[in-house]
């Protein structure tokens, strides 16, 4: 059984470790058109282990209510994390800060006229202090109604929420990193491990005592 875990640990990392190396651009408004303004139908986006670049912008003018809301779903598989969103050069804001939101499901429900925050996940308004930093951890935390989280976030589609109300166009770059996920040892591996040590340990003593004998 140990065997057989370390084996397939093995062929799951270099399978991420080819899969890693595949990864880049995932979507970019200028080529694929502009994303989704609603947040019942997200533009729906695959990512791979590793870097996912994204990019797009929004600003007041062309969306609804004379906004330009963007929405996408991500879906995190099985044995994989969200471990990091990172905003990358080339973002800017339109005043002082652009609003980036997340509901776990495959739409985002909250109204952009609701008073509070709840139905999502996590949000946060970033500014030019945060290009070149995961905000993954500032989106984390529960407030004004929302569930917060904390760590990365785990296998399940998520939906995501970008927005600045200020004029004009206004871009983002994003880098969402998917890791594999930690695998852990069956409770009944530990525990075949642990009586092995066990008998080690007393075998060693044994040896030990009868060599200071002799």
């Amino acid at each position: 059984m140990i065997a057989r875990y370390l084996t397939y640990s093995a062929l799951f990392a270099l399978s991420c470790a080819v899969f890693s190396s595949a990864q880049g651009a995932v979507y970019d408004e200028a080529d694929a058109g502009d994303f989704s303004n609603s947040g019942l139908s997200p533009t729906v986006l695959h990512l791979g282990l590793g870097s996912n670049f994204i990019s797009g912008s929004t600003g007041s003018g062309a969306g609804p209510a004379g906004i330009d809301p963007d929405y996408f779903s991500i879906t995190v598989p099985s044995r994989a994390v969200l471990s990091s969103l990172t905003v990358l050069p080339g973002t800017t804001v339109g005043g002082d800060v652009t609003f980036i939101g997340v509901q776990v499901g495959p739409q985002v429900t909250v109204s952009p006229d609701a008073t509070d925050a709840t139905g999502l996940l996590g949000w946060m308004h970033y500014g030019p202090g945060n290009v070149n930093r995961n905000i993954l951890p500032r989106i984390g935390p529960g407030s004004e109604g929302a569930t917060g989280f904390t760590g990365p976030l785990g296998p399940a589609t998520y939906s995501f929420w970008v927005q600045d109300t200020a004029g004009g166009t206004v871009p983002y770059n994003y880098d969402l990193v998917l890791t594999a996920a930690v695998a852990v040892p069956e409770p009944t591996t530990l525990a075949t491990l642990t009586v092995g040590l066990v008998f080690l340990i007393a075998g060693l003593r044994i040896t030990c005592v009868g060599n200071r004998r002799a």
